[in-house]
């Protein structure tokens, strides 16, 4: 796993300072670091509307590399699958609020509407995972550069909630627009990468430890896009490249981050030799098996989006609490024993929909300051 560290701009670098020290968490509205510092203000996804997305070259890299643009499923998901999916948000926001954290959703958007660039014309996707495509580092927002065409206007459904967070003193920055050619998709479908023309990648190929952030190199994030994330943030803190281990997708069920000291590994991907460098320091467990994958036929699992391992997508609300699919009774015993207390809920559609708890939130506010937590 390669490092990268280098002086980032002006603004970035005076950003930094001021952060290093603590900030002013409680004139914040926008402030989170990590992944499991308590979580006081939350955006969950919206899955009404939702789409395939468009079946393109970007779309073939990003989820469905193992078949033809042709054969990749098009059109609205059920109607069945959307209801119920709105059904379980529902059942884990009310646990979020009964936590004390405020929740906020995105607007329901028109994801049949057609839009284009010059180069390609797209249908879009969905809000369902504002995790993919929003990066918060303390109190920057940053909209990445994603892979997929049919995410090029997500986050116009968030845009009342961008305005309303610059407007309490969030700082709200974009990636540079990737053109997405179809130059930038050439790539060995047993090994998808996006190729390194341009930034491209999405908020989910990146975990936060503070000062330090795992990029994922993946189907959806190359090397550049982890370049350009760490010009912008600047010297105060780390990106540390994550290759050849998992191409599928976002890092997050590859590795969970429960709290300081404390990783969840996927052992299908991760093990001790091609573990993160850094994560060395902390104690590291790996997940059981998934439990209850026979609920899917053969239909059902054609038109999926996620992976086998998405019920290990798993939310901390704080050091000593995680939201966890209920399905999952080895992985919630074996994070128990570590000390951590489970709510544990069921999002029935988690791998159709490809997203699990961590997928479909966006952590806005969290207690704590920036730390660095490695050597």
């Amino acid at each position: 796993m390669d490092t990268i560290k280098c002086e980032g701009t002006e603004a970035g670098a005076s950003s930094s300072d001021s952060q290093a020290k603590g900030g002013d968490r409680q004139q914040a509205r926008v402030w989170s670091w990590n992944e499991w510092d308590r979580l006081e203000e939350v955006i969950v996804g919206n899955p009404l509307n939702a789409r395939f997305p468009n079946a393109d070259r970007s779309t073939q890299l990003a989820e469905f590399p193992d078949r033809s643009v042709t054969e990749i499923p098009r059109g609205p998901f059920p109607q069945q699958i959307i209801e119920e999916g709105e059904e379980d948000l529902m059942e884990f926001i009310q646990a979020l609020e009964k936590q004390g954290v405020t929740v906020k959703r995105p607007e329901t958007w028109p994801h049949e509407a057609k839009f284009s660039t010059i180069h390609w014309e797209s249908e879009g996707y969905y809000n369902y995972c504002p995790r993919d495509i929003m990066l918060v580092i303390g109190d920057q927002i940053i909209e990445t550069p994603n892979v997929i065409r049919s995410r090029a206007q997500e986050t116009f459904s968030y845009r009342t909630l961008l305005i309303d967070y610059m407007k309490s003193g969030a700082k709200w920055i974009s990636a540079p627009k990737p053109m997405l050619l179809d130059s930038l998709f050439d790539a060995d479908l047993s090994k998808p990468t996006p190729r390194n023309d341009e930034p491209a990648f999405d908020a989910a190929n990146v975990l936060r430890f503070g000062q330090d952030l795992i990029y994922l190199v993946s189907a959806t994030g190359n090397e550049m896009g982890g370049h350009w994330l760490q010009s912008i943030l600047g010297d105060k803190f780390r990106v540390h490249f994550l290759k050849d281990v998992y191409y599928g997708s976002h890092i997050d069920s590859t590795i969970v981050a429960l709290r300081p000291g404390l990783v969840l590994c996927n052992p299908a991907r991760i093990n001790d030799d091609t573990l993160p460098e850094i994560l060395k320091q902390w104690q590291v467990i790996y997940s059981p098996p998934m439990e209850n994958t026979g609920r899917y036929d053969s239909d059902y699992l054609s038109k999926c989006i996620g992976s086998d391992w998405i019920d290990m997508n798993a939310l901390s609300i704080s050091p000593n609490l995680v939201v966890v699919d209920r399905d999952q009774t080895a992985l919630i015993k074996l994070l128990e024993k570590h000390g951590l207390d489970v709510i544990p809920i069921k999002l029935r559609h988690s791998k159709m929909l490809g997203g699990g708890f961590h997928c479909v939130t966006l952590d806005i506010r969290r207690a704590g300051t920036l730390e660095r937590y490695f050597d």
